[in-house]
């Protein structure tokens, strides 16, 4: 073999050994945290069991799939995908805890809605992307109450109750509250909306009066969002994905898995039992629940 060929070979050799030692790098980095963890919020938050066909998004699913982020070495980061008007208290608050106790980045992107609960969850987030025609805040509760006793009177049903103390059937859909009544529940509405914002200012280092001034259930933009420091950055779902790469210090090419994270729209129906909650409103977000006392949502 003539010089030229010796010097070729050497060289399609080291093209060879570059190209092996590129690929198991690329193996060893998704091994290593070369993977985004995408959990998706779509839907109201909720408790109930869990099909994964859609409907109410189930806490206790969430955080497994957040511990199974943390347990596996081929996760970086993780993005929350919101895409939710709110939900019940309890529920919201559990996803918020599993956020902020994540060992590993998550960022979390607001599509459409990111309001009420699911904006609390997602203020645990080491950093919050928001679309800029999206709906961010609705930081307030409501409590849903119906009076029928006009109806009943006038197509002649008559409700009653049997019942073993005072306030046993209040907020029942057969008679009005009586002033006691309202003032017990709206002392309960108050207590939880000054808990909600004590958490939103401690999840986005704000003051509480800053955080108390710019909530009162109003939503915004995510461009107004932005302006008032409930989300960081405005974008796409790849931007956020990109800032979470960048968080979990994976540099180049990432993976992208996705999970499923929701209930059946039955369990929406007969799931959910917490009576507080967080949502954007009756008509646009409200938890369905019957219920003698009715619904308070964030």
């Amino acid at each position: 073999m003539d010089k030229n060929g010796k010097i070729l070979l050497i060289i399609i050799g080291g093209l060879l050994l570059v190209a092996v030692f590129l690929s198991i790098v690329a193996i060893i980095g998704f091994s290593s945290g070369g993977t985004i963890a995408v959990i998706p919020i779509h839907g109201e938050i909720g408790y109930g069991s869990s099909d994964g066909s859609g409907g109410v998004v189930n806490p206790e699913v969430i955080k497994s799939e957040i511990e199974a982020a943390e347990n596996d070495s081929s996760v970086g980061a993780v993005l929350l995908d919101i895409n939710s008007p709110g939900g019940t208290p309890v529920a919201s608050e559990e996803i918020m805890n599993a956020v902020k106790n994540c060992k590993k980045p998550v960022v979390a992107w607001i599509s459409d809605t990111g309001a009420s609960g699911a904006y609390l969850a997602a203020s645990s987030a080491d950093k919050i992307v928001a679309s800029n025609s999206s709906w961010v805040g609705s930081i307030g509760v409501i409590l849903d109450l119906t009076n029928f006793s006009d109806l009943y009177k006038k197509i002649g049903i008559t409700k009653y109750v049997i019942k073993g103390g005072k306030y046993k059937d209040m907020g029942a859909d057969y008679r009005n509250l009586t002033s006691q009544e309202r003032s017990m529940l709206q002392t309960m509405v108050n207590e939880n909306y000054d808990n909600f914002i004590g958490m939103v200012a401690e999840n986005r280092n704000l003051s509480r009066e800053y955080v108390k001034s710019i909530a009162e259930g109003k939503i915004y933009t995510g461009k107004q969002a932005k302006e008032l420091k409930l989300i960081d950055e405005t974008g796409g779902k790849d931007q956020a994905l990109d800032i979470a790469a960048k968080l979990g210090g994976i540099r180049g090419h990432y993976n992208v898995v996705t999970m499923t994270s929701t209930q059946s729209f039955n369990d929406a129906l007969s799931g959910v039992s917490t009576k507080i909650g967080y949502s954007i409103g009756k008509g646009i977000g409200s938890i369905m629940e019957q219920d003698t006392l009715g619904n308070v949502q964030y």
